[in-house]
C-alpha cells in the first residue's frame, strides 16, 4: 500500500509538541524549519497539505520561563493566548522563506459538532487549499472548555483527515511507531510496521503519556487511528527526528508504523456522525436489534429499544448499545428521548397512536446510523 502514497494529492501532517521543542520546552527551530521545508516542497509538487501543530501551551509556558504546564483551564488558556501568535509567527516566518503563504484555523469540538458549521469547516477548508494557502490548525485552546476539547490534536488532526477527506495522514511524534510494548521500559520491544485492527492489548501496552509539554502519548494516537482505519484513511505514524521523514514516507518507505484503513471509504455524513459529534444520550436495544443492525443492514425502530439514558433532542447523536451494554453504533435520532421512552418497545404501526403523530417509522435510519464493526 506504501507504493501508492506517491500518487496522493491530500495530506495532513500533525506535529506534536515533543517534535516541535527541546525538552526544555524551547522551540526546536532547526526541527521545524526542516518540516516546513519537507510540506514546502511537497506543495510545489502540487500535493495539497494541510498542517496539524500542537505547541501553543508549551510556546507560552516557555515565554513565561515554566518549567511544565499548570493544571488549571484558566491558566492553560492564558498561555496558549500567549503561545499561538508567537508560534504562528514562527510559522508564517519560515514558509515565507520558501514563497508559501498559510492561513490559521484555530477549532473546537463544538465548531464540528453541528452538520452545518461542520460543512461550513469543509468549504473553509477548500477554499483555503484552492488558492494554494497551506492551513495551519490547532485547538482553539484560548477558548475551550472541557465539554468541547478534542482532547489533544492526535483526534483533532485524524477528523480533519475525515472532513477533508484526506489521502494520507501523517502523525510525527518522539517514538518511531507503535510497538509492541513500551520501549522506553523494554529493550526488546518490536516495532510493528503494519497495523490492520487495533486490539485491546494495543491500547493497554500504550497507556503512557508524551513529554512534560504534551498532552497526547501512543493511547491518543492509536484512539485517532481507530478513526483513519474506519473513515478509509491509511495513517502513518513515525519518529520527526528521521532525516526528510515525510518525503520519504510518501515515496514508499517503510517508516514507523502503517495503519492500514479499509478498502472503502465511509460517506461524509457517517463520519461526521461517527466521529465529529458529541453524543447527547444512550439508547440500549435487545439482541434481536443488535443482530439487525449489526448484520443486517437495518434501522434501528421502537421495537427493539429497551432504555434510554439522558435528555436530548430530535436530529442530535446518540450512542447504540447492543443487548451485552457495549456501544455497537452511533446515529441521528428522529425522535426526542420522553418520544422514545413513550414508544420503547412498541411497534411503529403504533407510534401515531401512542405520539398523535408519526413523522417516521425508525428511531434513527441506516442513513443516519453509523455502525462499528
Amino acid at each position: 500500500m506504501r507504493d501508492g502514497f506517491k500518487a496522493y494529492k491530500r495530506i495532513v501532517v500533525k506535529v506534536g509538541t515533543s517534535t516541535l521543542t527541546h525538552a526544555n520546552g524551547q522551540l526546536n527551530l532547526g526541527r521545524m524549519e526542516h518540516i516546513v521545508r519537507e510540506l514546502a516542497d511537497l506543495h510545489n509538487q502540487d500535493i495539497e497539505v494541510l498542517l496539524v501543530s500542537s505547541g501553543a501551551i508549551g510556546t507560552g509556558a516557555n515565554r513565561m520561563g515554566m518549567k511544565k504546564v499548570p493544571r488549571t483551564m484558566p491558566e492553560k488558556q492564558a498561555l496558549a493566548a500567549i503561545g499561538q501568535g508567537a508560534l504562528m509567527h514562527m510559522y508564517e516566518k519560515i514558509f515565507a522563506e520558501y514563497g508559501k503563504t498559510v492561513a490559521q484555523v484555530l477549532l473546537t469540538r463544538e465548531d464540528l459538532d453541528e452538520r452545518m458549521r461542520y460543512l461550513n469547516a469543509t468549504n473553509t477548508f477548500l477554499a483555503i487549499l484552492n488558492l494554494q494557502v497551506i492551513p495551519i490548525i490547532n485547538e482553539n485552546d484560548t477558548v475551550v472548555v472541557e465539554e468541547i476539547k478534542f482532547g489533544d490534536n492526535d483526534m483533532l488532526s485524524t477528523m480533519i483527515a475525515g472532513l477533508v477527506d484526506a489521502d494520507l495522514l501523517i502523525i510525527l511524534s518522539d517514538v518511531d511507531g507503535l510497538y509492541d510494548r513500551d520501549p522506553r521500559i523494554h529493550k526488546d520491544a518490536c516495532l510493528q510496521s503494519e497495523v490492520f485492527e487495533i486490539t485491546g492489548d494495543m491500547e493497554e501496552n500504550s497507556n503512557s503519556r508524551g513529554i512534560a509539554f504534551s498532552s497526547g502519548g501512543m493511547l491518543t494516537k492509536l484512539k485517532g487511528a481507530r478513526i483513519c482505519m474506519a473513515a478509509g484513511i491509511p495513517l502513518v505514524i513515525a519518529n520527526s527526528s528521521e532525516t526528510n521523514v515525510i518525503r520519504r514516507i510518501i515515496a514508499g518507505e517503510k517508516l514507523g508504523t502503517l495503519f492500514v484503513p479499509k478498502e472503502e471509504k465511509m460517506q461524509a455524513r457517517k463520519k461526521w456522525i461517527a466521529f465529529c459529534t458529541v453524543l447527547q444520550g444512550k439508547v440500549k436495544v435487545d439482541s434481536g436489534a443488535t443482530n439487525a443492525l449489526l448484520n443486517k443492514g437495518k434501522s434501528l425502530l421502537a421495537s427493539g429499544i429497551v432504555e434510554i439514558e439522558g435528555d436530548f433532542e430530535r436530529g442530535t447523536v446518540v450512542a447504540v448499545l447492543g443487548s451485552d451494554g457495549r456501544e455497537i453504533a452511533r446515529g441521528m435520532v428522529n425522535y426526542n428521548a420522553e418520544e422514545i421512552r413513550r414508544i420503547a418497545g412498541r411497534k411503529s404501526a403504533d407510534i401515531e397512536k401512542i405520539l398523535g403523530e408519526k413523522d417516521y417509522d425508525e428511531v434513527i435510519h441506516r442513513n443516519n446510523l453509523w455502525v462499528k464493526c
